[in-house]
């Protein structure tokens, strides 16, 4: 093999006509070698001589798509100056679009000596490292179509593209755990009858699993564990299975056309604030045998060691263009080329830590603000990180993001398990937080309101355990938070009590009305519809088994109907879906009142041990108004709220333009799900019901009441 000049750009591995451009960056780099291996895994090295702005390029004439490749790197191996070259170190392209093989693990991939982090290993790890493929790209996009939903019409669904279909016997066997499971007629059917309009997927971005985990026989099952940026999971690909690993980037663009097709958006998890290879101890796999420092934020004092706001042994370097780089390269290669519709970003504080401290005009900031392909995709954040005084910046985020709400979460739990004092931070978390993103002059879709995430118990735990079992973890049950704000109804687990189960049924359906009937951008955690569950585990991270799969042979039935009901509710009243806050001229739009009646005062507010209360949105009065500057009109509502473990009494308020209130939802009752007339389990009569009138609510529940013309 020759290698030609070719060019510094694009970075990565690119085919043109008769051969592959190669691009990488290192700056501290004496020599870049291109190693290219045919089929029988034979390595041929080629020197990479052309060198522009620390970008190391060559075209080689006649290598195309489906060849392997990776590097290795030569120059200084100096870990107190934050230098650890190693030729010995296969190292995987930073750009590569498609991984093939599998890490094995074992001395030969540290960048040191064993035992010794300050001698340069001697080892060669070729036979033991991934490598990239190169790809050609192409791939038949006719008639796809992004679903562009606002924010405001947006039901997310957190899923992981393995546990979803792996265990579903409508799905082919052979596509169980795929992107090609997901993308399959009985996936997308329960998600369309669901009424999601958007899957956020926990990372797909190609990650390993650790050495540690291997050792006892687990998994990095979430996948927060990066290697490949611009690579889909090969473990997840049906082609790979097949044996076609140059294929599973065209599964994973198939399994979004798909969805697009069905009017679904992809929104991909990524984890930008950390990598595989961890702390100073950590492997050499890549980014480290490159350019440490161009990567990595390391200490000042000790450049050996790196600096860690995540937990896991290494943060990327915020200040560095290099990573920046890399980092607005991955997102639009996503977006363009894969045309995925938004990413929601782990521990995004961590990326906006310029000189360490968390900062709202950042340049990671400013770059996805000024782009125009990444400026225009949701970006949702994980608005913390972990280890700094400034690690908690919920409601601090720039205009154009959106964030988890971890007081959402925290506050419903806090309320359905009977917390005093909670009902303030209730009623301002159903109106949409207007504390947290008002003065920053942002609207309500910055709140993605959830009250499960795959990083907790699923919602059938929240309401069966009081604590945390992990013990399949093997850490001892010591992994995973304590702080779950959970309630097991009396009993811990499992359990045949038909009164803790009932009452446990009647908790996760206050839950789920709450999270579907709040203003915000709700987000499911998949499984909680069928009743999932992880046997207690809060921190399923290593559990790729059943602890963690979806079990759709024992779905809760009843459950998903209702879900489907108040989604369905959800969807026909735009006073639920509202863009903006009712606050200014607009305080008449949500009101409160006592369960007798009368308007709420600071005293009923400020009485600790309130639990109830109804609010009252005007569906008519300078409602939001479409693209065509339409109001869009809809009932008056009336959201009763108990959270007695007794039947309470409610007087209907006289308020509204209308007087004829009918029942819509009582999470009580599991028939009024539907989105109909609900049955009358909870006593209070029937029909339609006057200003004046008494509404019986039953014990934790909550009812909503819609005013119609002609009642």
């Amino acid at each position: 093999m020759e290698v030609w000049p070719g060019k510094p750009y694009d970075l990565g591995a690119v085919v043109s006509e008769g051969g592959t451009n190669f691009a990488v960056f290192s700056g501290v780099a004496d020599g870049v070698t291109l190693c290219i291996f045919d089929q029988a895994g034979a390595e041929t090295r080629l020197d990479l001589v052309e060198r522009d702005a620390g970008v190391w390029h060559g075209f080689v004439p006649g290598v195309g798509a489906g060849t392997r490749y990776a590097y290795r790197v030569s120059g200084p191996y100096d870990p107190a100056h934050g230098l650890r070259c190693n030729p010995r170190k296969l190292l995987l392209d930073p750009y590569a679009r498609a991984v093939d093989g599998d890490v094995k693990w074992g001395d030969a991939m540290l960048g040191y000596a064993a035992g010794q982090p300050d001698v340069m290993s001697q080892l060669d790890s070729g036979s033991s490292m991934v490598r990239g493929i190169v790809l050609d790209g192409g791939f038949d996009w006719a008639g796809d179509s992004p679903p562009q939903i606002p924010y405001s019409d947006s039901l997310i669904y957190e899923t992981h593209v393995k546990g979803f279909s792996q265990l579903n016997p409508a799905v082919p066997p052979e596509l169980r755990g795929t992107y090609a499971g997901l993308a399959c007629p009985a996936s997308i059917d329960h998600l369309t009858k669901l009424g999601v309009t958007a899957v956020e997927l926990l990372p797909v971005q190609h990650h390993l699993d650790d050495a540690y985990l291997r050792a006892r026989g687990l998994d990095n099952y979430w996948g927060y564990m990066t290697l490949g940026f611009f690579a889909p999971h090969a473990g997840y690909s049906a082609e790979v299975r097949a044996g076609r690993p140059e294929r599973q980037v065209a599964e994973f663009k198939s399994m979004v056309k798909a969805l697009h097709a069905a009017g679904l958006e992809v929104i991909l998890d990524v984890v930008f604030n950390h990598t595989a290879e961890g702390n100073h101890l950590g492997p050499t796999l890549s980014f480290r045998g490159f350019d440490n420092a161009a990567y990595y934020r390391l200490v000042p004092e000790d450049l050996s060691y790196y600096f860690d706001t995540t937990g896991t042994g290494n943060s990327p370097n915020a200040d560095s263009p290099i990573w920046l780089r890399l980092l607005m390269d991955s997102l639009r290669y996503w977006t363009t080329e894969m045309h995925v519709d938004g990413f929601r970003f782990d521990l995004a504080v961590a990326l906006a830590r310029e000189h360490g401290d968390f900062d709202r005009v950042s340049a990671f900031f400013d770059l996805i603000s000024q782009d125009p392909v990444t400026s225009r995709v949701k970006l949702i954040a994980e608005p913390w990180d972990v280890g700094q005084s400034d690690s908690y910046d919920l409601g601090r985020f720039p205009a154009l993001w959106s964030e988890w709400n971890g007081r959402y979460r925290d506050t419903v739990r806090d309320f359905w398990r009977g917390t005093d004092g909670t009902l303030p931070q209730l009623a301002t978390r159903l109106a949409g937080s207007a504390d947290l993103y008002g003065p920053s002059d942002r609207r309500p879709n910055a709140s993605v309101n959830f009250v499960t995430s795959h990083d907790g118990f699923t919602l059938r735990d929240l309401v069966s355990y009081d604590g945390k079992h992990n013990g399949a973890n093997g850490n001892a049950n010591a992994d995973g938070v304590d702080d779950n704000r959970s309630w097991n109804c009396g009993v811990e687990g499992p359990t045949d009590d038909h009164v803790v189960l009932e009452l446990r049924a009647r908790q996760s359906r206050a839950f789920l009305g709450s999270l579907l009937l709040s203003l915000g951008v709700p987000m499911l955690l998949g499984g909680d519809e069928i009743g999932r569950t992880q046997r207690g585990n809060n921190n399923a991270y290593c559990q790729d088994n059943e602890i963690s799969w979806y079990d759709w042979s024992h779905a809760d039935d009843d459950l998903l109907r209702f879900v489907r009901g108040v989604v369905a509710i959800r969807r026909r009243h735009p006073v639920l879906r509202r863009r903006q806050y009712a606050t200014g001229a607009r305080t008449e739009d949500i009101r409160w009142f006592t369960p007798s009646g009368a308007a709420m005062t600071d005293s009923d507010w400020s009485a600790g041990w309130t639990r109830s209360v109804v609010a009252y949105l005007d569906g008519r009065r300078d409602a939001d108004r479409d693209a065509r500057g339409r109001l869009i009109l809809d009932d008056d509502l009336l959201l009763v709220v108990n959270g007695w473990w007794e039947g309470l009494g409610f007087t209907v308020p006289d308020v509204g333009s209308l007087r004829n209130w009918r029942r819509e939802l009582d999470t009580y009752d599991l028939g009024a799900g539907s989105g109909g007339n609900a049955r009358e389990k909870a006593g209070g009569g029937g029909g339609t019901f006057a200003p004046g009138s008494t509404i019986r609510v039953g014990p934790r529940s909550l009812v909503l009441l819609a005013s119609k013309a002609g009642g």
